[in-house]
C-alpha cells in the first residue's frame, strides 16, 4: 500500500519463516507449543479436544442459546474460546455468519482506505483493519485446531474489559479516519 516493491514480500516472508524456525530452536515454550500441535500425543490437549467437542455437539443449527455444555468445563471458554461456545450453542450456520461479519468489516475497512488521499489515513486504516481481522482470525483458527492456541479474544465476542475497550477504540479510529470531511464550499 505504502509502494512497497514487490520483490521485497518474498524476502520478508522468508526472513519471517527464518525467524520462525529460530524460536522453535531457541525458545523452549515455542518449541513444546509447536511440537504439542503436530503431535496432540506429546501433551495435554484438553482445552481443544472440548472445543472440537463443541463444534460436534453444536451440529448445524446448535443446542439453542444458553444450552451448551462445554462452557462449563472448557477454561477461557468466555474468553479464548467463544467461537467454539458459540459453534455449540448457534451451530455452524452462525458460525459461518460470524465468520462473514468479520470479513465484511475487513473489507470495509479496506476499501474505505483504498479511496483515502492521504498517505497516513490509508496505511492507518488499512493497518487497523487488517490488525482487527487477524486477531479474529487467529482466534476462531486456534478454536478449530488449525493453529497451536493462542490466549488471543475475538474482537467483539469475548469477554474482558480491556480487550473490548481495544477493540472498540481500534473501531472508532477506523471510523475517524475513514469519515466524509467536507469541503470549502465551491464559488458560483
Amino acid at each position: 500500500l505504502a509502494g512497497l516493491p514487490l520483490w521485497t514480500l518474498p524476502a520478508l516472508g522468508a526472513l519471517a519463516v527464518g525467524g520462525g524456525f529460530a524460536a522453535y530452536f531457541t525458545l523452549p515454550h515455542v518449541k513444546i507449543r509447536i511440537d504439542k500441535f503436530l503431535d496432540p500425543g506429546t501433551g495435554d490437549t484438553y482445552q481443544i479436544d472440548q472445543s472440537l467437542a463443541a463444534f460436534v455437539n453444536g451440529g448445524l443449527f446448535g443446542q439453542g442459546p444458553g444450552e451448551g455444555v462445554v462452557k462449563q468445563s472448557l477454561p477461557d471458554a468466555h474468553a479464548d474460546f467463544v467461537f467454539a461456545v458459540a459453534g455449540e450453542e448457534l451451530g455452524v450456520i452462525a458460525c459461518i455468519v460470524i465468520v462473514a461479519l468479520f470479513a465484511t468489516i475487513v473489507m470495509r475497512g479496506i476499501a474505505s482506505a483504498l479511496k483515502e488521499t492521504s498517505l497516513f489515513a490509508l496505511l492507518a486504516t488499512a493497518g487497523l483493519s487488517v490488525e482487527f481481522g487477524l486477531q479474529a482470525l487467529i482466534n476462531m483458527s486456534s478454536s478449530l485446531s488449525l493453529i497451536p492456541t493462542k490466549g488471543m479474544t475475538l474482537p467483539f465476542l469475548s469477554y474482558g474489559g480491556s480487550s473490548l475497550l481495544a477493540i472498540s477504540l481500534t473501531a472508532g479510529f477506523i471510523l475517524a479516519l475513514t469519515r466524509r470531511r467536507p469541503g470549502p464550499p465551491e464559488e458560483p
